[in-house]
């Protein structure tokens, strides 16, 4: 479909959200010549999406709830700065009702549903009875306000097991958990209750049937003003962790055309139930062992995240008419004109470790490296020098790739992959390829638990030998520049000939002495016990995400490396590595039995306390809860032992900061309170043949 380059009724637009979606929607209202108004916390205010805006607005210190949720503050933002309509983008205000009627009293343009259709569809329990007044298919269950855990208990042995606890409020899957067996029912009911009452506010539950190996299907639809319902094909979202997604795709491999009309006829009956306008999508649960049959999940009241698949391979600018139809504009299509052309694929850029766990990560951008090519797009707030925190959600950024068939997209994607790195934060990039390679993933055969089993099987690869002698070259080569005298440079350069340098590099699943003799542009450099080779510098730029060219024991080779103070970030298309001259503590859990101490594995806040000093705890017992970027994590006792805290409820605390120490029960596997978390101090067992085979 033919995009349109006409601006469309408004001149000023307020996007009431950051990171990626803010740069996203700003590059609709650029092509369109409307003005686009950021708004910022002061964690933000170098960020991205501040820098492109057209005008900029502070709304208050760094948490959400005294900035990007305040609403009054995002109104008067619109209102100084003469914006006609209020962009949310998706999370904070975009599904809250009280945002939209605040900016229908101010004469502003929401630009989403009425209240009234966020009321409705963002309250599981009224939505399901909405849609089913439209004769939509609804997962059977129980679905009323002001369930007691004992009447949902009660109510379990008829819907029957595996029952999935749903939170009637938020989403993300914040709160949902699956239950296999009744005995385990009542304790998961009270976890639920609690998370969604931290999440939403609201604790209100129910319970349906859990699909078996269920595929998660969505339908994008688009509503006027004027009656007017179309549906722009579905997206297949079944590879999530966590009931977060992580790679989408459009169309889904999975259905016929018969079913591809039906469920969008569903979706489209779902907007008319709530008199939808705007852009939303319908959630849709479907078995993967009888695909033909769909039932709705939810709808969420937004443009969503995984909105640029349905871009592609439609030609449709989504932003644009959510801008189109708030104007008041007609739908200029119809259904039989919407065509889905070739294949598109998507994947969340996050910043976490997948090797322990998906805990988020973060620290300062050094170099974000974007991939380029036919097919190929990337949303993103990342700049160089972008701080990230654990403030906000984890997403750095999305890639897309799209191609004639899903075969040639998902090549695509992996190929784009190969070219993404961000230097100076650790992100799940490896795993997105790992994912992409799995054999089911590949043959489109998917359901909602894949995802979490190939997790628990993923094993980062170390870095290749290669890459620590590239990062010794760089180490070296900045080391010399400047023209110094041979007195001041650490080449190893003596009268009467040269002597090794040794550094010890470290790498989060590696570690080992590379020596090197004479300078980068000619050295000989041996890497732990394997044979020394020639390596030479050929080209270098210095900046951060610089080009290195090298030839390595033959091989010429080509990276992309960032410095920061003793670490040497090298990628290239076998992936990214962080080499570092200094040890890096462990995590507690890998730190075994003879830790004593409890450390947080990510920067966050402190939001229980689970042990009090003095109580006494089982090895694996829980002792503190953290949350970073929107997840909770429950960190245990490493050893049985009584427990000494050192945090309170509410304080924000540092990456491995130490949060609690226990002392240990006596002659727990050899560990008692007197060196109590001493680990063994590692040895530098370099050789000293290794001067003498390099002589």
């Amino acid at each position: 479909m033919q995009k349109s380059e006409r601006k469309q009724g408004f001149d000023t637009v307020l996007v009431a959200n950051r990171g990626e979606i803010a740069v996203r929607v700003m590059r609709t209202l650029r092509r369109l010549g409307i003005r686009s108004v950021a708004v910022y916390s002061d964690a933000d205010a170098d960020a991205r999406h501040v820098a492109e805006a057209d005008v900029a607005v502070r709304l208050g210190p760094a948490a959400a709830r005294e900035s990007y949720l305040r609403i009054d503050r995002v109104i008067d933002a619109a209102l100084r700065t003469g914006a006609q309509a209020v962009h949310p983008g998706y999370g904070f205000l975009s599904e809250n009702a009280e945002f939209s009627a605040a900016c229908d009293e101010a004469g502003i343009a929401f630009l989403g549903p009425s209240a009234r259709a966020i009321e409705v569809m963002g309250d599981k329990i009224t939505a399901k009875k909405a849609v089913t007044a439209f004769d939509v298919p609804v997962v059977p269950g129980i679905a009323e306000p002001g369930l007691t855990d004992e009447q949902l208990v009660a109510a379990s042995g008829d819907i029957g097991f595996p029952v999935l606890i749903k939170p009637s409020a938020g989403g993300g899957g914040k709160g949902m958990h699956l239950v296999h067996e009744p005995s385990a029912l009542p304790e998961a009911l009270a976890t639920a209750r609690r998370e969604a009452a931290s999440a939403f506010g609201d604790d209100t539950l129910f319970l349906e049937r859990y699909v078996l190996r269920p595929r998660h299907i969505e339908v994008q639809v688009l509503a006027d003003r004027h009656g007017g319902v179309v549906h722009l094909g579905e997206r297949e979202c079944s590879l999530q962790r966590r009931h977060q997604k992580v790679i989408e795709e459009a169309p889904s491999p999975l259905l016929d055309e018969e079913t591809r009309a039906r469920i969008g006829a569903a979706a489209c009956d779902t907007a008319r139930s709530v008199d939808y306008l705007g852009v939303g999508t319908v959630e849709f649960i479907v078995s993967a062992d009888h695909p033909d049959e769909f039932f709705f999940m939810e709808m969420n009241t937004r443009l969503q995240v995984e909105h640029p698949v349905t871009e592609m391979v439609t030609g449709v600018d989504l932003v644009e008419w959510q801008l189109r139809v708030a104007a008041g504009e007609r739908i200029d299509f119809h259904q039989d004109d919407v065509v889905m052309t070739g294949h598109a694929v998507e994947a969340r850029v996050y910043a976490e470790d997948p090797a322990r766990g998906f805990l988020p990560t973060g620290g300062t951008v050094l170099a974000a490296l974007e991939p380029r090519g036919d097919g190929v797009r990337v949303d993103s707030a990342l700049r160089d020098g972008t701080t990230v925190g654990s403030d906000y959600d984890p997403m750095l950024a999305k890639v897309i790739a799209c191609g004639a068939d899903r075969a040639e997209a998902m090549s695509r994607l992996d190929r784009a992959l190969a070219h993404t790195a961000v230097h100076g934060v650790q992100t799940n990039v490896e795993f997105l390829r790992y994912l992409l390679a799995d054999e089911r993933v590949a043959a489109g055969d998917l359901d909602t638990l894949l995802l979490d089993a190939r997790a628990e099987q993923f094993e980062p690869a170390p870095a290749p030998d290669d890459t620590m002698v590239a990062a010794a070259l760089v180490r070296q080569q900045r080391l010399i520049v400047g023209g110094r005298s041979p007195w001041e440079t650490e080449v190893g350069w003596r009268v009467g000939g040269t002597a090794p340098v040794r550094t010890r590099m470290r790498s989060p699943l590696r570690a080992e002495t590379v020596s090197m003799w004479g300078a980068p542009a000619a050295a000989r450099v041996h890497v732990g016990e394997q044979p020394p080779v020639d390596a030479s510098v050929r080209d270098y730029a210095p900046e951060p995400g610089g080009s290195l060219g090298a030839v390595i024991d033959g091989v010429h080779r080509s990276y992309r490396v960032s410095e920061s103070g003793s670490d040497v970030w090298v990628s290239d298309d076998r992936g990214t590595w962080r080499l570092g001259e200094e040890e890096v503590r462990r995590i507690a859990r890998s730190r075994g039995p003879q830790q004593a101490e409890v450390l947080s594995p990510m920067p966050g806040s402190v939001i229980a306390v689970v042990a009090a000093t003095g109580s006494t705890v089982a090895e694996g017992d829980p002792v503190v809860v953290v949350e970073a970027m929107k997840m909770e994590h429950t960190l245990t006792a490493p050893v049985a032992g009584t427990v000494e805290n050192l945090v309170a409820v509410g304080e924000q605390v540092g990456l491995e900061q130490v949060l609690a120490r226990l002392v240990p029960d006596a002659g727990a596997d050899g560990t008692g309170a007197d060196g109590a978390g001493e680990a063994p101090a590692e040895q530098d067992d370099t050789a000293e043949t290794i001067a003498q085979e390099a002589s």
